[in-house]
C-alpha cells in the first residue's frame, strides 16, 4: 500500500529513498517534510520518495485514485486498517478500478476523545503548509516532459475522501496553497470530493468561505452528514469549550444550500449511520450491516466514482436521504 506522511519518523527527516520509515507515535507535531512511502507488512514501512510514488501511481493498473484523509484520534494502524477495508469493497465492486491512497497526519497518542481532539485540530491547521507541498509536487510532476510527455500523459482520475477533521486537514490545505503558492486560484484537479462526517463549521462551503476552495478544485462536491453522529457531539463539546459555537457539517450538510456553488450535493445519512457504526455513527461510509459488505452509503460514493455525476438521473437534484428498503 502507498501512502504519504507528515508524521515524524523515529529516523532522520532527511528523504533517504530506499530505507526504513517508522512512524514516532508519541511526536503529535506536524513536520515540515513529507514522505512518500509503501507498506510492506503490518508494521513495515520503506521512504521511496516523490517521483517513484508518482511513476507508481501513473503505472498502476487501477483507472482511478481515491486520496483518504483520516479523521481525528487516529493512529496509523487504524487508518491502514481503514482503507484496507475500503480497498476490499472497492474490488469487490469492480476489479482495478479504483486505488485507495491514504494521507496520514498527527493525531494524538493520549487517550479519550475530547482529550485528543484540541491538540489534534492543531495538528490539523498545520499540517497544510506540509500537504500544500504535495499538490505542487503534482502540479511540477505533472507538467514535467520529462516524466508526462505529450505522447505519454498520466490519465488518472482523482479522487478525494476526507472524514471527520480530515475536512478540517483538506481546507487549510487548499487555503494554503491559494495563498502562498497559487496566483490565479486553485486548479481543477479533483474529480470529485467526498466530505464524510466532516468536522468543520456548517457554513465552510459557502461562497466567501475558506472551504469555497474545495468546490473550486473539484468537479463534484458531496457532503454525507447525520444529526445523530456521536463523535461529533464529543467535537461540538470541546469547541464549546474553547468559546466556539457552530454547527458541524457533518450534523446538519451546509447551512443553506443557497450560498453554496452549484456543485456541491448533499446526502442525509441519518437513518444508516447508527446501523452501519453502532453505536457512535461516524464510520458509516464503509462497510453496512456486516463488516466486508458494502453499505448503501459506500455504494453511493462508489456509483458516484464510477460516473463521475452524484445524480445522473436528474442533473438539477442537489440532495437525496438514504434508507435501507
Amino acid at each position: 500500500m502507498l501512502f504519504i506522511t507528515n508524521r515524524f519518523p523515529k529516523q532522520s527527516i532527511r528523504t533517504r529513498v530506499g530505507r526504513k520509515f517508522d512512524f514516532n507515535l508519541d511526536n503529535n507535531a506536524a513536520s515540515n517534510s513529507v514522505f512518500f512511502c509503501e507498506r510492506t507488512g503490518d508494521t513495515a514501512y520503506t521512504e521511496i520518495g516523490s517521483i517513484e510514488f508518482l511513476s507508481r501511481l501513473k503505472i498502476a493498473p487501477y483507472r482511478q485514485v481515491l486520496i483518504y484523509i483520516h479523521g481525528f484520534s487516529n493512529l496509523p494502524g487504524e487508518v491502514f486498517s481503514a482503507v484496507e477495508e475500503f480497498q476490499k469493497l472497492c474490488e469487490k465492486k469492480k476489479k482495478q478500478e479504483v486505488l485507495v491512497v491514504p494521507l496520514i497526519w498527527p493525531c494524538d497518542n493520549d487517550i479519550g476523545i475530547v482529550q485528543d481532539y484540541w491538540d489534534d485540530q492543531k495538528a490539523a491547521d498545520s499540517s497544510a503548509y506540509s500537504f500544500a507541498r504535495i499538490l505542487e509536487k503534482f502540479l511540477t510532476w505533472r507538467n514535467s516532459e520529462e516524466y508526462n510527455p505529450q505522447a505519454d500523459p498520466c490519465f488518472k482520475r482523482i479522487n478525494v475522501l476526507s472524514h471527520s477533521m480530515g475536512n478540517r486537514v483538506l481546507r487549510e490545505t487548499l487555503s494554503t496553497w491559494n495563498r502562498y503558492d497559487l496566483a490565479d486560484g486553485v486548479p481543477l484537479i479533483f474529480r470529485n470530493t467526498f466530505l464524510v462526517a466532516a468536522d468543520i463549521v456548517n457554513e465552510s462551503l459557502h461562497v466567501g468561505e475558506p472551504g469555497e476552495l474545495i468546490c473550486h478544485a473539484s468537479r463534484n462536491v458531496i457532503v454525507y452528514f447525520a444529526s445523530d453522529d456521536l463523535a461529533l457531539r464529543a467535537s461540538k463539546a470541546s469547541n464549546l469549550k474553547n468559546k466556539i459555537a457552530s454547527r458541524r457539517l457533518g450534523h446538519t450538510g451546509p447551512e443553506d444550500m443557497r450560498l453554496t456553488p452549484a456543485n456541491v450535493y448533499t446526502v442525509d445519512c441519518d437513518d444508516v449511520n447508527n446501523i452501519y457504526d453502532s453505536p457512535k455513527g461516524h464510520s458509516y461510509f464503509r462497510s453496512g450491516r456486516k463488516k466486508g459488505q458494502p453499505g448503501l452509503v459506500f455504494e453511493h460514493i462508489f456509483e458516484t466514482l464510477i460516473s463521475g455525476r452524484v445524480f445522473p438521473d436528474d442533473e438539477f437534484r442537489r440532495t437525496t436521504i438514504i434508507r435501507e428498503a
